[in-house]
């Protein structure tokens, strides 16, 4: 496998790999061995005492009735109060709720339990105990202004009485407790090698450098401040030097070190540089603050001034993604760190504008749905400065003036990130970006907390990136149940920006048949979509069957420049049309100009509260779009997908009319074996059959290696390799055609499958398909 974009099927997740030579797909490694690793072996014991106590004590607590109102709150008082010390009780004993980590897609392994006892409704519980809760925080300006801040140090995330009660929160919490562990781990790691090198990586630039740096500041500043083992904080001066250019290596020209030719990397340097001296404020010497601070202003604030006051800023205007997320989150972070110590002014000015632009822009880019703008991988970049900016500003000044609540389905964007994720991955359509490194979906725990959506956390805490110092402070302890509990298996995004699907059979099962499908705009997700409509993925049996490539060649300096329908862009084979899992036409892109109408239904069917769930038959959901603006030489194009059979297979139906040829296409690293219209796929030791339903003449599988047809527009630069893909096709010559493609996962068991009716794509409904045979 060649990686090196955020590719969650990859063993090596980008986050802590060094890719930055490679290129991605969602091409899996060589050697795939499923396996669990040593990530926790905490078991689940189950003390049924316990956990019925917590139940009992709050349904108590709220029938009891008293002669006064002082004594019913007294004792209602009493009754939460032994409901959370029951319910901290309970997460000792249960633990961390995932027994380990799948290493080779990484997500989390739950038991198998059918026992409801073990886990309840997502909640906060009420406590004031200060072993399992924070205390308030004494900070609480009448009338906040962003240039008036905390009298104390730490100002950004991690306020000093969040420091003082952080040791007896990880003796009581098992999660605070393994995300220390961890974190001190990396650190240790980090700690071991050299300074960061600087590498300038074309026009993606010293990014991977900027948000490496970052990370190690956070865990080596984090172990200090846990430790007081001072060489930590040498190794954080050690780092700083180096970022500076007075290491033992050069360390980019001396007028522009942190590249402010590409904004986002000397934002991200000055995240890093605030974080340091606002976290060790009390341990560097005058002379090393000195240091610090002429270097954040030299390389990142006074550049940034330049930015917002001119239009090298460009992604201060109408941008509604993760530039103008990182980039104002960057300066302010910076900027808040060295306020009242820094005379020039500097930070003033930025923090004038900085904050009140990011509200604008940034805060907008989630749509009324939840959906991010660009892409669910760039959902990490954007949401990681949207909550580093919005905490830090809560932090420091006490408010976050409009950052959180201005866009009022802002919160939304959590349920995003729940349903974009799959059994094995994301679905993951678009560019994955750079390198993560310091960026998390740690908002996911920040959010939980401000919106009051525990889910939000309950699921992001077992993900195998949740542990990194953001977490210790974002996280509320007092946090119970089950993020799956209540949580329906399907969902559906309706804005007509993106416009997708999310159906599974589990929340908590890894080898869930998922399958995600989009219609949405092919364009307007800031130059990062794919010509795509239709595009869809497909899980089950522990592994994807249809999936992403991901990125092409972000170093070629026309990739982004345009999205209009002659771009660059749709000249790599990963952007076109026919490098997705969709319907191409006279082997041409689909249409810029897009604007399908979509329709959905689902039975509403949830999870209970154990993790293992029993489906009943008539389960089911459906999406279907009429993507005909998406395509020329055709006169109709509809698409639909639905799950049959208690969600044990997948119905793909496309209706088209075209006056040139047609293939379906879906990419797959699966061994195809293709036998007129049936395909037997073969993949981790799994076999998924695939079979055309009342198949069109000529109607046949076949297949071909995932790579541009030898008529199609040569790109600027070559495209990237995909080893190991194979696509699945079927082609037909102009014409009219009712294409059902019906997947049966070969599931273990005694497994009766059907074979649904022909029903045009008009007259789906939720029981339209009940005869199936």
């Amino acid at each position: 496998m060649s990686a090196s974009y955020d590719n969650l099927n990859g063993q090596n997740h980008a986050s802590y790999a060094d890719n930055r030579y490679g290129d991605s797909g969602y091409i899996t490694p060589a050697g795939r061995k499923k396996r669990t690793s040593n990530w926790i072996k905490f078991g689940i014991p189950v003390l049924l005492v316990v956990i019925i106590a917590v139940a009992v004590g709050v349904v108590v607590g709220s029938r009891k009735k008293s002669s006064s109102p002082a004594a019913s709150a007294a004792a209602s008082a009493a009754s939460a109060s032994a409901a959370a010390s029951s319910a901290a009780s309970a997460k000792l004993a249960i633990g961390r709720f995932a027994t380990a980590t799948n290493s080779e897609f990484l997500m989390p392994i739950y038991p198998s339990t059918t026992d409801s006892a073990i886990f309840s409704s997502p909640t906060f519980f009420a406590s004031s105990d200060s072993k399992t809760s924070w205390p308030t925080d004494s900070f609480k300006p009448s009338n906040p202004d962003v240039l008036t801040v905390r009298p104390d140090r730490p100002r950004l995330i991690a306020p000093a009485y969040k420091w003082a009660a952080l040791p007896a929160l990880i003796a009581n919490d098992p999660y605070l407790k393994g995300w220390n562990a961890s974190i001190f781990r990396n650190a240790t790691e980090y700690k071991a090698k050299p300074p960061v090198v600087y590498f300038m990586d074309g026009p993606s630039g010293i990014l991977d450098n900027a948000r490496e740096i970052k990370q190690r500041i956070k865990a080596f500043a984090y172990a200090y401040r846990m430790s007081n083992d001072s060489s930590w904080v040498d190794r954080t001066w050690e780092e700083l030097q180096n970022a500076a250019g007075k290491g033992p290596t050069s360390f980019g020209p001396d007028e522009d070190k942190w590249n402010s030719a590409h904004f986002l990397d000397t934002a991200e340097f000055s995240a890093a540089f605030g974080i340091a001296y606002d976290w060790l404020y009390d341990l560097w010497t005058p002379d090393q603050k000195s240091q610090i601070m002429s270097t954040l202003l030299t390389y990142g604030l006074r550049p940034g001034v330049t930015q917002v006051t001119t239009s090298a800023g460009w992604w201060r205007n109408n941008i509604t993604g993760n530039w103008n997320c990182v980039c104002n989150s960057g300066l302010t972070m910076g900027a808040l760190a060295i306020l009242n110590d820094d005379t020039s002014g500097v930070a003033e000015q930025l923090l004038k504008t900085t904050v009140g632009n990011a509200r604008d822009n940034c805060a907008q880019s989630v749509s009324n749905d939840g959906t991010w703008a660009e892409t669910a991988n760039y959902w990490y970049f954007g949401t990681t400065g949207h909550a580093e900016m919005a905490a830090s500003l809560l932090t420091a000044t006490g408010s976050h003036y409009g950052l959180l609540d201005d866009n009022s389905n802002f919160f939304k964007t959590g349920d995003f990130h729940m349903y974009i994720t799959g059994a094995t991955s994301l679905f993951n359509y678009g560019d994955h970006g750079p390198n993560k490194f310091s960026t998390t979906a740690n908002s996911m725990i920040f959010y939980a907390d401000f919106y009051n959506q525990p889910q939000y956390a309950l699921f992001q805490r077992d993900q195998f990136d949740a542990a990194e110092p953001w977490s210790m402070f974002w996280y509320n302890p007092t946090i119970g149940g089950a993020f799956w509990e209540g949580k329906p298996l399907d969902h559906f995004f309706d804005n007509s920006l993106d416009q997708w699907a999310s159906m599974r059979s589990s929340w908590t099962d890894n080898n869930a048949l998922y399958v995600a499908m989009k219609a949405g705009m092919n364009k307007n997700h800031q130059t990062h979509n794919d010509l795509d409509v239709g595009d869809f993925v497909l899980d089950a049996l522990g592994t994807r069957w249809a999936g992403e490539l991901g990125s092409a060649d972000y170093r070629a300096p026309t990739y982004f420049s345009s999205g209009l329908q002659d771009a660059d862009r749709w000249k790599w084979y990963r952007k076109m049309t026919e490098g997705q899992n969709t319907i191409l036409v006279n082997q041409a892109n689909q249409n810029v100009d897009a604007a399908p109408t979509v329709k959905h239904d689902t039975s509403n069917t949830t999870q209970g509260p154990t993790t293992v769930i029993q489906v009943d038959k008539d389960s089911t959901a459906f999406f279907t779009m009429d993507m005909t603006s998406a395509y020329f030489d055709i006169t109709s194009v509809k698409r639909g997908v639905r799950l049959l059979n208690g969600r044990k297979q997948v119905l793909i139906q496309d209706e088209i009319t075209a006056s040139k040829g047609v293939q379906w296409r879906m990419h797959t690293n699966a061994t195809i074996a293709a036998d007129g219209t049936s395909a037997t796929l073969t993949l981790d030791g799994q076999t998924m059959k695939v079979t055309i339903l009342n198949a069109p003449s000529g109607a046949a599988f076949s297949q071909s290696a995932a790579k541009r047809f030898d008529t199609d527009p040569t790109p600027p630069t070559a495209d990237q390799e995909n080893p190991g893909v194979s696509v699945l096709i079927i082609s037909l010559p102009a014409g009219t055609y009712n294409l059902q493609v019906l997947f049966n996962p070969q599931w273990p068991g005694d497994v009766t499958y059907v074979t649904p009716p022909s029903v045009a794509l008009d007259q789906w409904t939720l029981r339209s398909h009940d005869s199936s045979s």
